[in-house]
């Protein structure tokens, strides 16, 4: 049996008593015997389906070696977040959907070895420069801003701060990370993990400046105004969805985003050491099936409720990845599947005590190429829950666009950006979530990346004029 047959994971029944990680990771043997699996191709086809581009046999052929500080440094060379790669990135769809042996339905369990080099490495301090491709001319120290300290932000500062340039990164929150630090639980991404992640890229040269809202604290204008050659958007889509349906003014109705960010950011999770507690009642409903909502649904049951997730389709099209999908199910998360909630009951105090719904068939497929659902005449009824928590999907916040003359957007909210990545406005540039909507982490790293290039690709021509 390879050693994906025997991943290490907390006990379902202690796990949803504690935040603690799940998934434990590869021991040295276990990830010695995955990565003497690896075939080496010539022509991996794995690196193929790598959005940051790692050349993948190489580390892992590394890890074989059992030099794990070299694997780490082989990775860094073009994914500057192994550590929170190797846990939230959805391989199965991606580098090992890919791997020549999936065609025998056992792939290279690539995201648990690089999350060992990863752990294991002791390269958090260590400066690595990058592979990013660019023209031979000096910088000259030009300074770059980059807006959002998500994914996106980080990997382009990362990027472009490995070349020379001189990057200043504004967090609109006191603490940076993005939905890395705000989003992502703690059973899934330690927030010492992201601290260490962070701690390398400042490594890197990279200027933190956290409490600052662009769009209100500076401009655009002030920015350009500062002596920045160059801005970058990487601002997310942080702007929660909702149901419309009667009822959602009611107490103890949140979004995911709202719930999340006040157990990760504030630690609710970690009440009473943090006096910031978050109102949960007994039974509590989450509406959605992609991984935000799995996230909230399972961060709901660590605080003491009872969770149903409630989804408008089957279980084969749900977006969440499979792997969550069947933690939550372990866990004893309730699946109330084919449902749509039509509106949300109140008591005489304003909470909610209740979730009308309609039961739901699927029809023929929409322009998401899954079933569209349909509902069933007569076939409401009442879930009895007295806490609502949506998960619907989010978009870009407005903000920015608003107070920004001349940036052009989409009717979703997304930016307008051209095949270099740059915005109706010149040297500002964009890529991750406020371009293409609400994505993975690494979809964001991965056009992020592009990004670097292009900006590198402007900027060396800025050089070449003013010399």
């Amino acid at each position: 049996m390879s050693a994906q047959g025997i991943m290490r994971q907390q006990n379902a029944k202690e796990r949803i008593k504690n935040f603690f990680e799940v998934a434990l990771g590869y021991t040295k043997e276990q990830a010695r015997e995955e990565a003497a699996r690896c075939l080496l191709c010539k022509d991996p086809l794995c690196v193929k389906g790598c959005p940051v581009e790692i050349d993948i046999p190489a580390f892992i052929k590394l890890i074989r070696e059992d030099k794990i500080k070299e694997a780490l440094a082989k990775i860094k060379e073009r994914n500057n977040l192994p550590a929170v790669c190797g846990r939230v990135c959805p391989q199965e769809d991606q580098c090992e959907a890919l791997c020549i042996l999936n065609k025998k339905k056992i792939p290279i369990n690539i995201g648990t070895l690089e999350r060992y080099a990863a752990d294991h490495g002791s390269g958090y301090g260590l400066r690595v420069t990058g592979n990013v491709s660019r023209t031979p001319y000096p910088v000259s120290r030009k300074k770059v801003a980059v807006v959002g300290s998500g994914p996106a932000g980080l990997t382009i500062a990362a990027d472009l701060a490995k070349i020379g340039y001189s990057i200043t990164l504004f967090e609109s929150l006191h603490l940076a990370g993005g939905v890395l630090s705000y989003g992502i639980p703690e059973f899934r991404l330690s927030k010492k993990i992201v601290e260490e992640e962070l701690e390398y890229i400042k490594s890197l040269g990279v200027e933190i400046k956290a409490n600052v809202l662009i769009g209100k604290t500076f401009t655009i204008g002030d920015l350009f105004a500062k002596g920045y050659s160059a801005i970058f958007l990487g601002l997310g889509a942080g702007l929660p969805q909702f149901l419309n349906i009667p009822g959602e003014n009611l107490d103890r109705v949140y979004s995911a985003n709202e719930f999340l960010t006040r157990i990760n950011l504030m630690r609710a999770y970690a009440f009473p050491e943090y006096r910031t507690p978050v109102n949960i009642g007994k039974k509590t409903a989450v509406i959605g099936g992609g991984n935000v909502a799995f996230d909230a649904a399972r961060c709901a049951l660590r605080l003491g409720s009872e969770v149903t997730i409630v989804y408008r389709r089957s279980e084969a099209e749900m977006p969440a990845r499979s792997e969550e999908i069947q933690n939550a199910r372990d866990e004893g998360i309730r699946f109330q599947l084919l449902t749509q909630p039509v509106r949300i009951i109140g008591d005489e105090n304003g909470f909610v005590k209740g979730l009308e719904c309609v039961k739901m068939q699927l029809g023929e497929c929409d322009n998401s190429g899954r079933p569209r659902p349909i509902p069933i005449k007569d076939s409401n009824f009442v879930m009895d829950i007295d806490t609502l928590i949506v998960a619907i999907g989010q978009t870009p916040n407005p903000l920015l666009a608003k107070a920004t003359a001349g940036l052009k957007t989409n009717p979703n909210g997304t930016i307008v950006v051209d095949k270099n990545f740059m915005t109706s406005i010149p040297g500002v540039f964009a890529a991750g979530d406020i371009v293409s909507g609400a994505d993975t982490v690494i979809a964001a790293m991965g056009s992020s990346k592009k990004a670097a290039r292009a900006m590198d690709e402007y900027l060396q021509k800025l050089v070449t004029k003013n010399d």
